[in-house]
């Protein structure tokens, strides 16, 4: 008995090195942070942001995967059936807890392949009018869209800006006829040009635009006004009480991942994200208001607003595959 005892001690001693080195260089292999979308978008933007901060801290080598498709959802299921190891993580928006309803197949289980881990933050969208239009409020867009004609909007298809707006349209027995377009740059183009009157779409894709007199702000779709847009009134103030619409991005790990490398993952996200250089980035170039929820607060986020905004996607008949 003493002998085994010596000599598990000193297998012990001889296995802490390595033991030791493996923890430091946790998770083990290549990390991917797979941003569902092309290059250039905000997912894109805010992964490669935190990219150095999360190899540095993590001790490993760490990538961001464009997987895009299938309005993100191919990207999703690449990550939702990897290996439960700490080596793929997915970031995503608002096709995230919309196409569970707007897809008729999706290419994963949305309830059972990933977990939410960290709500990173939210930001409204913006109803904006080209400059040209005589439009200067939600009335006086709505005074028109009661008309017989009605009048068109832009959004970017199978996004909250698109699917908000059907909402309000319904909600203000108006006629805001969503003109789709699978990418910003055309959609910006024809309001700016005057080929479309209105645009709907997140504060950070819309903001320069706002700021330089390209496009007039109409109204906003969070619960208060964001600061760096504080002169656009809110839906809510607008006459619409309960109406709220605030987009969010956030982290998601496979799940039944181990909770010590989820636990470790959103801590380290977590200290990067609240590092002035990328806190400001965040902030005052996206407009995001940084939330930093973890696992138990943002699934319940989640879930809820998946069905707050299934409910209006069946109602409309905005189901698709």
């Amino acid at each position: 008995m003493i002998d085994w005892t010596r000599r598990s001690f000193l297998l012990a001693a001889l296995a802490a090195p390595g033991l030791a080195r493996a923890q430091s260089n946790w998770p083990a292999g290549v990390i991917s942070l797979v941003a569902p979308a092309p290059a250039g978008g905000s997912l894109d933007i805010i992964a490669r942001l935190i990219q150095p901060g999360l190899q540095e801290r993590l001790g490993a080598t760490v990538i961001v995967e464009n997987r895009s498709g299938g309005a993100t959802s191919v990207g999703a299921a690449f990550v939702g059936k990897s290996a439960r190891n700490g080596t793929k993580w997915l970031i995503n928006a608002d096709p995230q807890f919309l196409n569970p309803s707007l897809l008729l197949s999706l290419p994963y289980d949305w309830e059972n392949d990933l977990d939410p881990i960290l709500l990173l933050g939210t930001s409204p969208n913006v109803l904006a009018a080209g400059p040209d239009t005589p439009y200067r409020t939600l009335d006086d867009v709505l005074a028109a869209a009661r008309q017989p004609a009605g009048i068109n909007l832009a959004v970017l298809t199978d996004t909250l800006g698109h699917v908000s707006m059907v909402l309000l349209s319904k909600l203000a027995k108006a006629n805001l006829t969503p003109i789709t377009y699978r990418g910003a740059p055309q959609a910006l183009n024809d309001v700016i040009g005057g080929h479309v009157p209105l645009m709907s779409g997140s504060a950070s894709l819309l903001a320069p635009y706002l700021l330089d007199g390209k496009l007039r702000g109409i109204a906003q779709t969070g619960t208060a006004r964001l600061p760096a847009l504080k002169d656009i009134p809110t839906v809510k103030e607008s006459g619409f009480p309960d109406f709220s619409a605030d987009s969010f991005w956030g982290f998601y790990a496979p799940s039944k991942t181990p909770a010590a490398i989820v636990d470790r993952f959103v801590a380290e996200l977590s200290t990067i994200i609240k590092q002035p250089d990328v806190h400001s980035r965040l902030t005052t170039a996206m407009l995001l208001e940084v939330t930093l929820a973890g696992p138990a607060e943002f699934r319940a986020f989640f879930f809820n607003q998946v069905a707050k905004w299934r409910s209006v996607i069946r109602e409309n008949n905005l189901q698709h595959t």
